[in-house]
C-alpha cells in the first residue's frame, strides 16, 4: 500500500520513526545551543555569541522542516519535550560558558546528527524516497562545512 506521495506505507512508517529521532535531537541541540549563546562568556563572546545565535536559528529551520517531511510521510512529529529528551541521543547541557566547553558540545552534537542523517539518507535512497534524500544531503554537506570551521577555530 502506498501513501500520499507514493511511497510504501511500511517505508514511510520507519522512516517517519528515524526522523521523529532526527527531530527530537535538532530539538535539544537547538535548545543547548539557545543556552551558549545567553551564557558565552570570555574574549570569544562577540565571535561565538553571534555563531551561536546563526547555529540556532538554523537549527529551528530544520525542526520545521523535518516535521514537515514527516506529515508529508502521514506520519506525527513529536512535539514534546519530555518525549525529545527521552528520544535524543544528544543530552542538555547546562551551565556552560567557556569557548571551548560550548564548542566541543556543539561539535560532539553535530557528529551525532551526521552519523543519524547518514542513515537516513542510505535508507531514503534505498527506498526511492527522494525528497527525503533532498532534504537530508543538504544538512550534511553544511553540517560537514560547520564541523571544519569549528576544528579550525578550536586550533
Amino acid at each position: 500500500m502506498k501513501n500520499q506521495i507514493g511511497l510504501e506505507s511500511g517505508y514511510a512508517n520507519q522512516m517517519t520513526e528515524k526522523l521523529n529521532k532526527l527531530l527530537s535531537n535538532i530539538q535539544v541541540f537547538y535548545m543547548n545551543t539557545r543556552g551558549f549563546h545567553w551564557n558565552i562568556t570570555g574574549k570569544h563572546f562577540f565571535k561565538l555569541h553571534e555563531k551561536f545565535e546563526e547555529l540556532y536559528d538554523d537549527l529551528n529551520e530544520k525542526a520545521d522542516e523535518v516535521a514537515e517531511r514527516i506529515l508529508m510521510l502521514e506520519g506525527k512529529p513529536v512535539h514534546a519535550f519530555s518525549d525529545y529528551l527521552k528520544m535524543a541521543d544528544i543530552q542538555e547541557k547546562t551551565n556552560l560558558s567557556s569557548d571551548q566547553a560550548t564548542i566541543k558540545e556543539v561539535l560532539d552534537a553535530l557528529l551525532v546528527l551526521l552519523k543519524q542523517e547518514r542513515e537516513i539518507a542510505v535508507s531514503a535512497a534505498e527506498n526511492g524516497d527522494d525528497g527525503t534524500v533532498d532534504l537530508i544531503t543538504g544538512y550534511i554537506s553544511g553540517q560537514e562545512k560547520t564541523i571544519w570551521m569549528l576544528n579550525a577555530f578550536l586550533k
